[in-house]
């Protein structure tokens, strides 16, 4: 365990700076507003490292977390959290839903996209944060599946297990056995999200599961120019023609998914230093862009700048 913050040992001048600062190393970008910030700033954040997914415990006294479109544009991993309310009742709002999440209620957070959570006096959340690739699941079952939570026959032993897991890993620390305990917190949140989705028609949910692996095969393969409907229906044992029909059943655009990933992804590389270097052109090919002023076109289309704009503006 890594106890990223603990300001009982902080002026009370350095607290909101010191909480911002262990919020964002934690978690993905957001705004954070504390309920008194000229009054008593309390907090104390740990965090457990479960192999690719992670733990993460925040409580203290009244904060609210807003995510907006402009943090989501500067990037972040593709993530997801499942948290459970251990302390106080939080309001949480994605995705034009309100929802009051009580103590040892769970909710589901799509890190991708804004959102904003509160509480207010003492409070504490635990989040189970975990890639969207090592789900498997389609966007449509997640979302499908955050409105429906506590319809799932494994609620309460995900529930069980997401509130035991700090004193579990306790006995764990410096243990290979707390990776192990990653990927069966995995499997869990995968069947909970899985079968509070199952109220569409079994062929619909095959299909579910046929398009996250899809879209999960072509993630893996974004920086490859050669990657292209025929090639990612052949690989799955279907027709081009029916690969067309996933994407359209959910109103989307097969190039133009493949184009927007391949835009996040090599936006994501310009805000990184090790990538201060490489020229743009080299870069747009490691993301399947052949044509440099193709890619620079598509990608003032998508962030409004250029790609050199974007990584002066970022700082990086």
């Amino acid at each position: 365990m890594a106890v990223l913050l603990d300001t009982a040992g902080l002026p009370r001048r350095d607290r909101t700076e010191a909480f911002h600062a262990a919020m964002m190393s934690a978690s993905v970008p957001s705004r954070v507003e504390h309920e008194d910030p000229g009054g008593d700033v309390r907090a104390r954040m740990d965090f457990w490292r479960l192999g690719t997914p992670d733990l993460f415990r925040n409580e203290g006294s009244g904060i609210r977390l807003v995510r907006t479109p402009k943090h989501v544009r500067i990037g972040g991993p593709e993530r997801l959290a499942l948290a459970v309310q251990v302390v106080g009742t939080g309001l949480f709002a994605q995705g034009g839903t309100d929802q009051r999440v009580r103590t040892g209620e769970l909710m589901l957070v799509d890190l991708t996209a804004p959102y904003d959570f509160a509480w207010s006096g003492h409070g504490a959340s635990q989040a189970f944060q975990i890639d969207y690739a090592d789900l498997g699941l389609s966007v449509e079952t997640i979302r499908a599946a955050a409105a429906r939570l506590p319809s799932s026959p494994v609620y309460e032993l995900v529930l069980h297990h997401l509130t035991a897991l700090p004193g579990i890993l306790e006995s764990l620390q410096d243990s290979p056995s707390a990776d192990m305990v990653g990927a069966a917190t995995t499997q869990l949140v995968r069947a909970l999200l899985t079968s509070a989705a199952e109220h569409d028609a079994e062929p619909r949910a095959m299909a579910d599961v046929l398009f996250s692996r899809i879209t999960w095969y072509m993630r893996r393969h974004l920086t490859d120019p050669a990657l292209g409907p025929a090639r990612i229906a052949a690989a799955h044992n279907v027709s081009v023609r029916y690969l067309y029909k996933l994407f359209a059943e959910r109103h989307r655009s097969l190039e133009q998914w493949l184009i927007t990933e391949r835009l996040d992804g090599a936006a994501r590389q310009l805000t990184d230093p090790a990538s201060a270097q490489l020229p743009i052109a080299a870069l747009a090919a490691r993301w399947g862009f052949d044509d440099a002023a193709h890619f620079t076109r598509r990608f003032r289309q998508a962030y409004g700048v250029t790609p050199r704009e974007w990584r002066r503006q970022t700082g990086r």
